[in-house]
C-alpha cells in the first residue's frame, strides 16, 4: 500500500511539473541539465508444473509483484570541458519469487535487496572530461546526463566516480534499457558478462574512451562487491576489481546504419570454485565455504545492431565466460545468445507506439551444472536438483504513448522454458505491465 501511495504522489508531481515550460540554459546563463524518470513494473505468472521446489526456486503459485524506481538526473558544466553529474534515486518493491528462480530474470527493474520498502540512495555521482581532438561535431540532443550537447568526431573522454558500467559498455539502440525496452535481464545486457556492480547495478571506477570518425574504443577499471550480489564494495582493489575493453565499429548495410561491438572482460574477486565446492562437500555443496581471494572470471561478448530503415531494426548478442568460479554480481549465466526485432512506428497511426520481440538462450558451464545438480545454491537459482536444459526465453512487448509525450504504457509477455536450467520445472508464462514517465 505504501508503494502505491508513493507512486500516486510521484505521478501527480510529474504531471504538474510537465506543465511548467523548460527554461533554456542560455536564458539563465547556467549550463545545467535536468531529467526525471519514474518506472513501475507489475508482474505475475500462470501456475506451472513443479514437482519440487527449493529456496531459490521460482514459485509455481504466488501473488503479483511490483517494483518502482524513480531517478533525478542532474548535471552541470564546469568550465569548457568538465561535466559533473549526480543522480539521486529511489527504488522499492520486489520481483516475483523475490527475483529468484530464473537466470534471465524477467524484470530488469527488480533488485535482490530483501527489503521491499522504498529506499533513497545516490545512483551516480561522477566527473567527466572531454578532449575534442578535431573533425566535425556530433549533436547528442536531450539525453539524460549530457550537459555538453556536442563533441567532435575525434575525441578522448575520462569519466571517474560512481556509475553503472552499462552506461558506457554493451550499449544497443534496440535492447539496453528495461525502463523503455525489453524487460529481461539477458536481453538488456550480454547475459554471459557478469558485469561488476553492487546489488542495485552501480559501481565506482574510471572509464577511458577514445573515438575516431570510423571507430571507438573504451576501457575501464572498477570495483566489485565484497560478497556475491552484495551492496558494499571491496576496497582491496589489488585483489578485487574488474576490467573491460570494448571496440566499437559502425558500418553500413546498403543505406542502413549498423554497429558492432566486441567486449572482453576480466574480474578478480573473493569467489568460490564450483568444482572445489562439490569435491569438498558432494551433497548440498556450499560455494561460500570455499571462497578465496583473487579468483578470476573472464570472457567475451559480441553485440550487433542493424537498422532496417528509419523506424525498425535488429539486434543480436553472444557472450561467454569461463564458468569455473561463482557468479559474483549480475546473474548466473555462463553462455548466452539472443536475437530480436524492434519496430518503433508500431501499428497505430493515432498514437506513438512501438513493439519488440526477442528470444534468448542461456546456458551454464559443466562445473556450474554439477554444483546445482548436487543441491548447491547461487544467489539467484538453485532448485535442490537439476535436470539440465538450456534456459530459453522469448519476450514480446507493445509500448504506447498516452496522455502526454513523456508517459508510456507497456504490456509485456515472456515465455520461459526450463527456468533456472531445469527441465523438470515450467514452462512459465510471465505477464507484465510497465508504466514509464520521463522528462
Amino acid at each position: 500500500m505504501r508503494l502505491i501511495v508513493l507512486l500516486f504522489f510521484l505521478f501527480i508531481s510529474v504531471l504538474v511539473s510537465a506543465q511548467i515550460p523548460a527554461i533554456p540554459d542560455s536564458a539563465t546563463n547556467i549550463n545545467t541539465d535536468f531529467h526525471f524518470q519514474l518506472t513501475t513494473v507489475s508482474q505475475n505468472h500462470l501456475y506451472f508444473r513443479a514437482p519440487y521446489t527449493d529456496d531459490n526456486s521460482l514459485l509455481k503459485d504466488e501473488k503479483p509483484a511490483t517494483t518502482l524506481t524513480s531517478t533525478f538526473f542532474w548535471g552541470a558544466q564546469l568550465g569548457k570541458a568538465f561535466e559533473f553529474y549526480v543522480n539521486p534515486e529511489i527504488a522499492g518493491g520486489a520481483g516475483i519469487s523475490s527475483a529468484k528462480g530464473i537466470a534471465g530474470f524477467t524484470n530488469g527493474e527488480a533488485f535482490r535487496v530483501g527489503n521491499p520498502t522504498p529506499t533513497i540512495y545516490i545512483a551516480r555521482i561522477y566527473l567527466k572530461h572531454t578532449f575534442n581532438l578535431g573533425g566535425e561535431s556530433d549533436y547528442f540532443g536531450t539525453s539524460a546526463n549530457q550537459v555538453i550537447k556536442t563533441r567532435t568526431k575525434k575525441y578522448f573522454e575520462i569519466t571517474a566516480g560512481k556509475f553503472s558500467i552499462a552506461d558506457f559498455f554493451d550499449r544497443n539502440t534496440y535492447s539496453h534499457d528495461p525502463r523503455s525496452q525489453f524487460l529481461n535481464w539477458s536481453l538488456m545486457s550480454a547475459g554471459g558478462w557478469d558485469y561488476p556492480a553492487n546489488v542495485r547495478g552501480y559501481t565506482w571506477g574510471v572509464v577511458l574512451e577514445y573515438g575516431q570518425p570510423t571507430w571507438a574504443a573504451r576501457t575501464t577499471a572498477v570495483m566489485v562487491p565484497q560478497d556475491a550480489n552484495g551492496n558494499d564494495m571491496d576496497l582491496n582493489i589489488g585483489q578485487a576489481r574488474s576490467h573491460a575493453l570494448e571496440f566499437e565499429k559502425p558500418f553500413m548495410l546498403g543505406k542502413n546504419k549498423g554497429t558492432a561491438r566486441l567486449l572482453g572482460f576480466y574480474t578478480l574477486a573473493n569467489m568460490g570454485s564450483y568444482r572445489q565446492a562439490v569435491s569438498t562437500q558432494p551433497l548440498s555443496p556450499d560455494i561460500t565455504s570455499v571462497r578465496a581471494v583473487a579468483r578470476t572470471k573472464y570472457g567475451v561478448a559480441l553485440n550487433i545492431e542493424q537498422s532496417l530503415g528509419k523506424t525498425s531494426g535488429l539486434f543480436a548478442r553472444a557472450s561467454w565466460n569461463d564458468g569455473r568460479n561463482e557468479t559474483w554480481a549480475f546473474t548466473e549465466i555462463d553462455q548466452s545468445v539472443s536475437i530480436g526485432f524492434v519496430e518503433k512506428k508500431g501499428v497505430l497511426k493515432k498514437y506513438s507506439d512501438e513493439l519488440g520481440i526477442a528470444t534468448v538462450i542461456n546456458g551454464i558451464s559443466n562445473d556450474h551444472r554439477n554444483y546445482l545438480a548436487a543441491g548447491g545454491y547461487g544467489f539467484i537459482i538453485g532448485d535442490g536438483q537439476l535436470n539440465y536444459g538450456n534456459e530459453w526465453i522469448t519476450e514480446f512487448y507493445y509500448k504506447i504513448n498516452l496522455f502526454y509525450a513523456g508517459f508510456w504504457l507497456t504490456p509485456d509477455y515472456q515465455f520461459v522454458l526450463n527456468p533456472a536450467y531445469n527441465k523438470d520445472r515450467g514452462p512459465a508464462h510471465v505477464f507484465s505491465i510497465r508504466a514509464h514517465i520521463e522528462l
